[in-house]
């Protein structure tokens, strides 16, 4: 098993080493496939976090590789993951915390995934949501093709189409989900332009989605001669939760499973873990008081089984490519999200219902097909790992390590915890057992997940755990880089 792994390594780095005589890397070099989904939380048919989602393409992928089913987002929020997990970099190390933090103005230097492909040898293509959807942040010169973002949704297909906002107004039919405070872009909900949700009268490859999944597909069609690496980027399960109606028909309202909840949830939390779940409490409110939570989780998974459709269409055109068996499939989510854990919705938090992920990588010929990973790891991994993978030079700088060790030996010894920041000072800690929470008060929690995984009961006030916080203390990054922020402009 290691062994064939090393060799099918040697023969990478060969090219490597080829390649700076040619100054070109070979064909024989793998191919990169990385699969991008938004907001999808566990809540996926190979990692058991809802009873009845289905995901059968999802699935499949975690049956050809490896699935870390105790893997992280890095941050809670989509720039700010995105950046870290694609520059390898933290938070704390690049002061991109939000969504308003254009990375490569802030270090037009730091290099990211596509880039060092693509300095590499790599034809490096991407299209729809990798970096953030925002227009501006994705860096064009990291790319050979990209294919722009297509919206279902109305605001943000009139923002990326450069139209006028500061007058949007729904469209006749919208929204779906006839809450009249979204139709008058009220507030709550926080954010009324996305807040929607139903099934859309349209076929799969008339969404925003489908018609990058369409791009993507005819890309493979006629793959460069040069290794690839392919970013496609999967907007669902995003709000607004639209999806065509045939997956919404997946699961009928009146069997909707809503995730678990307790009602003195939050009696044991810390004032700083209480101000964490408040984050948008209003939106949560609104659809309570409103019922529409039932509607909202059909919406989800329904959004998710759409997304996972999209994942099959780009395993199907792979396969048909004939680069299936030189290319290295990984499929991530930027974090996860809420459905009334906490009393919250949305993501914004340090607890598992946001940072628990999707993670798969599948690496050609491997011989632990199949198998899962139960150590815990962030998204700081992806990039040493594709670039070790690859046999690309390994970038120096980086907060995360490879974990190409685990695709070897899934069940090896790992100390190294999963970590999760949100803002500077609030991080989370995962092992194999314990959701460790710091807060940059010093307000703590500290959940075993052998018996609570729904992290209920908050024991870091109970004196017979110190000896646990103590060692999971030593863990909690000490660089918190100063937050950037965007200068307005001048008077």
């Amino acid at each position: 098993m290691l062994s064939q792994t090393l060799s099918l390594r040697r023969t990478f780095m060969l090219c490597v080493v080829m390649s700076l005589a040619t100054g070109r890397l070979s064909a024989a070099a793998p191919n990169v496939l990385m699969i991008v989904v938004d907001d999808m939380n566990d809540w996926v048919g190979c990692l058991g976090g809802h009873p009845d989602v289905s995901t059968p393409n999802i699935d499949r992928l975690a049956a050809r590789g490896v699935l870390f089913s105790n893997a992280h987002c890095i941050a809670p929020v989509c720039n700010a993951s995105r950046v870290a997990t694609l520059t390898g970099r933290r938070p704390g190390s690049t002061g991109v915390y939000d969504n308003g933090a254009k990375w490569q103005l802030i270090n037009p230097s730091l290099a990211s995934l596509p880039q060092h492909f693509r300095e590499h040898g790599y034809h490096v293509v991407g299209g729809g949501k990798v970096f953030h959807h925002m227009p501006g942040f994705n860096r064009q010169s990291d790319w050979h093709e990209y294919f722009a973002q297509r919206f279902d949704g109305h605001y943000q297909d009139r923002l990326h189409r450069g139209h006028e906002v500061s007058n949007f107004a729904f469209p006749a039919g919208f929204p779906l989900n006839g809450m009249s405070s979204v139709k008058q872009l009220a507030r709550p909900p926080r954010n009324a332009k996305e807040f929607d949700w139903g099934p859309l009268e349209k076929q799969d490859r008339q969404t925003g989605d489908g018609k990058m999944v369409q791009w993507a597909v005819e890309f493979l069609k006629q793959p460069p001669d040069q290794p690839f690496f392919l970013a496609a980027g999967i907007y669902r399960p995003h709000l607004p939760f639209y999806a065509p109606r045939k997956y919404f028909q997946k699961y009928p309202i009146d069997s909707i499973k809503l995730a678990k909840q307790r009602a003195d949830d939050l009696e044991d939390l810390p004032g700083a873990g209480k101000a964490m779940a408040s984050q948008r409490r209003e939106d949560y409110e609104l659809v309570v008081r409103e019922g529409k939570l039932v509607e909202l989780t059909q919406a989800y998974l329904a959004s998710i089984s759409f997304a996972d459709a999209m994942v099959g269409r780009l395993l199907d055109a792979l396969d048909a490519s004939g680069e299936a068996d030189n290319t290295v499939v990984v499929l991530w989510s930027d974090h996860g999200w809420h459905l009334g854990e906490k009393q919250h919705l949305h993501k914004f938090t340090l607890w598992e219902r946001s940072t628990r992920i999707p993670f798969i990588v599948s690496v050609p010929n491997a011989a632990n097909a199949g198998v899962v990973c139960n150590r815990p790891v962030d998204l700081t991994c992806l990039m040493p790992t594709l670039s070790e993978v690859c046999g690309l030079p390994e970038l120096a700088g980086l907060d995360g390590v490879s974990v190409s060790a685990l695709l070897n030996d899934p069940a090896m010894v790992w100390t190294r915890p999963a970590i999760t920041s949100h803002g500077p000072g609030n991080h989370a800690v995962r092992t194999d057992h314990w959701r460790y929470i710091h807060y940059a008060n010093g307000d703590e929690e500290l959940y075993d997940h052998r018996i609570d995984p729904n992290e209920w009961n908050n024991l870091a006030a109970d004196p017979s755990f110190q000896q646990t916080l103590e060692s999971l203390r030593r863990w909690v990054p000490t660089q918190d880089a100063k937050p950037f922020r965007r200068r307005k402009k001048a008077q």
